[in-house]
């Protein structure tokens, strides 16, 4: 079963960038969507963005639109959250997930869709 190890987390201030890496032990199969989820203190696990590791179709919350990117290079087996104009309330542990259903049910946003999980990657945004 593929592992995912994320990176790439640290502080930053307010309306900095930072690129998270997620690197799959093996290549996705081509029926896994992998994604990024985040959570807060005190706060459930919320969806931030998706690809289709295929087709590279990607989807994204309306709080991610239009600062937030997730890519993939398949070569190297690894999905990025490339995050622009970041925001004290961007603070959270991040984590990248991967899976088989939401791919094949075309919805990638419910965090028990997704059945491989990394550890996560701390992203702490001061004002």
């Amino acid at each position: 079963q593929v592992q995912l190890a994320e990176s790439g987390g640290r502080l930053v201030h307010t309306g900095g960038s930072l690129r998270l890496s997620c690197e799959a032990s093996v290549r996705p199969s081509t029926w896994y969507a992998m994604a990024w989820f985040r959570q807060a203190p005190g706060k459930a696990r919320e969806f931030v963005g998706a690809i289709s590791w295929s087709l590279g179709a990607t989807y994204y919350a309306d709080t991610a639109k239009g600062r937030f990117t997730v890519s993939r290079d398949s070569a190297k087996n690894t999905l990025y959250l490339q995050m622009n104009s970041l925001k004290p309330e961007d603070t959270a542990v991040y984590y990248c997930a991967a899976g088989e259903v939401p791919e094949k049910n075309g919805s990638y946003f419910f965090d028990s869709d997704y059945d491989v999980w990394g550890q996560g990657t701390q992203v702490t945004v001061s004002s």
